[in-house]
């Protein structure tokens, strides 16, 4: 039985894998590496980048990504998209491969499809999650602040589901992932307050944080020229209610 080792490796900086996600890349037989078109060349240049840092002899197999179909409906395109995402995988698989290794952003488990694809394979390997820095803990470092407030909760959702639903119904912290449409631009910003975060721990880290009344024109301008400069980008943010931020800070001040 094949045995499939999804790696995680963080936002990008080769710092971000950890010496287990070392040791799964030299026991590997093949890396799979996505190419996402020319635009995002450099998206796959940093997985070669950090595979040439660990294991430069390594056996790669590159396969282009297939592309979300975005006229069809969101759940329906999704689900071909990764039965093609899944064929892909089979075509660049080379025969004979026990031990076949994907580098996947931040963290497998954490709003991530690559262990759903995996589930599509046909025998099902054997699976193996290594992983990495999770883009949260990238953003929350990055700030110098803590993901949740004192005995406070933590919503974790997409911009998807936030600018369908709006603010999560008693949430006072919402960790928003997977927002190319700046979903924070919909919702009432009077006491909200942003950390955002793109390109985490790489050289070309931006940071912004402030009232989202503020932020919420800054943001997009800062996103729309990165992603010119860059051809991509991967973002996230956190967003709190100012009256949790000051009643967190004042109960911390009164603990002994």
């Amino acid at each position: 039985m094949m045995e499939l080792l999804l790696i995680g490796i963080g936002t990008g900086n080769p710092d971000h894998l950890t010496r287990a996600g070392e040791a799964a890349i030299h026991e590997a037989d093949v890396l799979l590496i996505p190419l996402k078109g020319e635009e995002k060349r450099e998206l796959a240049d940093l997985r070669r980048l950090i595979v040439d840092r660990i294991r430069p002899d390594a056996p790669v197999r590159a396969f282009d990504l297939p592309v979300r179909d975005a006229e069809r409906p969101y759940l329906d395109a999704v689900e071909a998209w990764h039965d093609a995402i899944a064929e892909a995988w089979r075509g660049a698989i080379p025969a004979g491969a026990e031990r076949v290794a994907l580098l996947v952003w931040g963290d497998p488990s954490l709003y991530d499809s690559t262990l759903r694809i995996a589930a599509r394979l046909d025998p099902a390997p054997r699976l193996r999650v290594i992983p990495g820095i999770t883009a949260l803990q990238a953003l929350t470092a990055a700030h110098a602040i803590p993901l949740n407030t004192v005995g406070g909760e933590v919503t974790i959702t997409t911009g998807r589901r936030l600018r369908e639903t709006g603010w999560p119904k008693g949430a006072e912290t919402v960790a928003v992932m997977l927002d190319g449409a700046t979903a924070f631009t919909t919702l009432d910003p009077e006491g909200l307050e942003i950390w955002w975060g793109a390109y985490l721990g790489m050289p070309q880290e931006i940071l912004a944080h402030g009232p989202l009344a503020e932020m919420a024109r800054e943001i997009p301008r800062l996103r729309s020229e990165a992603r010119k400069d860059h051809g991509w980008i991967m973002d996230i943010y956190l967003l709190r209610r100012r009256a949790a931020v000051a009643l967190s800070l004042h109960r911390a001040t009164r603990l002994p």
